[in-house]
């Protein structure tokens, strides 16, 4: 720890440090939520969920992986010598390089959480038909769809996230078109068959991996990007052909920027539906509403090593 205060207070630390140590201080076996993440998750979806949120934090999340060709997931799970969860899916214990791994160097597969994963699967079989991947670094999703045989349009307006999804595209051998663009400000040259739009947010669903969302975000960051989010799927609405098919994703676990942005859309537009989500179409001990959209919680999947938080909700537009 020291090495992390050079040139700083480092005996001014090393004093602290040791008299927590000589008093045999130690760090509670189970984590505690800042107190208004805890009031606020316990308001949105119940005390269990902010109880489970927080012995969440306590270990370390697993690595999940997306494999390419999902007639192979038995084979990888093997080699890697973790668990499948789903069709396409491998989870192992978190550690070592990734760039290690048996099949990284192939293309064989990518990390992407299984909750991360959900919305692309929605989408099912492309046989060539049009998609557009908005906000789509770092690609995850986009080589899903590029896998299922979609023809993919992967739009981001980061210079530096572009290229990392294009270096993994380039790693896994998939293709895709790829489109350096403001999605506020760009328009496809014609209508999609289907756009999956994975919406830039708060982030709080990742709060395993990303503690520090916990103490950054606030109220006033949530309606901000739930504003935006608003503006996103009203364009993306736009875009669809008559029939098409919107998956709207945030890895998020506040209602202002999943259940409400979709219910905002819904009460504007006539010509669009929510398609609903199956059972069948998830893995076991993932199941979703009543109203047919998913709502992922740090409850679901708890022996499994759980998932990260995500809203989806899957639309059809009618005209």
């Amino acid at each position: 720890m020291l090495p992390l205060v050079d040139g700083g207070p480092r005996k001014l630390v090393h004093g602290v440090f040791g008299s927590l140590v000589r008093g045999g201080a130690a760090l509670p076996g189970i984590p505690a939520l800042p107190g208004d993440v805890a009031a606020r998750w316990s308001t949105a979806w119940g005390a269990a969920m902010a109880e489970a949120a927080a012995e969440a934090i306590a270990a370390p999340p697993p690595l999940d992986l997306t494999i390419a060709d999902p007639a192979e997931t038995a084979r990888w799970a093997e080699a890697l010598q973790g668990v499948s969860l789903a069709p396409g899916h491998v989870r192992i214990a978190h550690g070592g390089h990734v760039r290690e791994l048996p099949g990284f160097d192939d293309g064989a597969w990518w990390v992407q959480d299984l909750a991360a994963s959900l919305p692309a699967r929605l989408l099912g079989a492309g046989e060539g038909r049009s998609v557009l991947d908005l906000c789509a670094a770092p690609g995850g999703k986009a080589m899903q769809l590029a896998a299922a045989g979609w023809a993919v349009t992967a739009v981001d307006k980061a210079a530096s996230r572009l290229a990392r999804l294009r270096d993994n595209f380039d790693r896994t051998g998939l293709k895709a078109a790829l489109v350096e663009a403001d999605v506020t400000r760009w328009t496809p040259p014609a209508p999609a068959d289907a756009i999956l739009l994975d919406a830039p947010c708060s982030a709080t669903g990742i709060y395993r991996r990303h503690p520090d969302v916990l103490h950054r975000v606030r109220p006033r960051e949530i309606r901000a990007m739930a504003e935006v989010q608003t503006a996103l799927i009203a364009r993306a609405a736009d875009w669809l052909t008559p029939g098409g098919t919107l998956v709207y994703a945030t890895c998020s676990l506040e209602p202002e920027e999943g259940e409400a942005q979709v219910a905002a859309l819904l009460a504007a537009r006539a010509d669009m539906r929510i398609e609903p989500i199956r059972a069948d179409e998830l893995p076991a001990g993932i199941a979703p509403d009543e109203a047919g959209r998913l709502r992922t919680l740090p409850t679901m999947l708890a022996a499994e090593g759980r998932l990260d938080g995500f809203f989806i909700a899957r639309l059809r537009r009618n005209r």
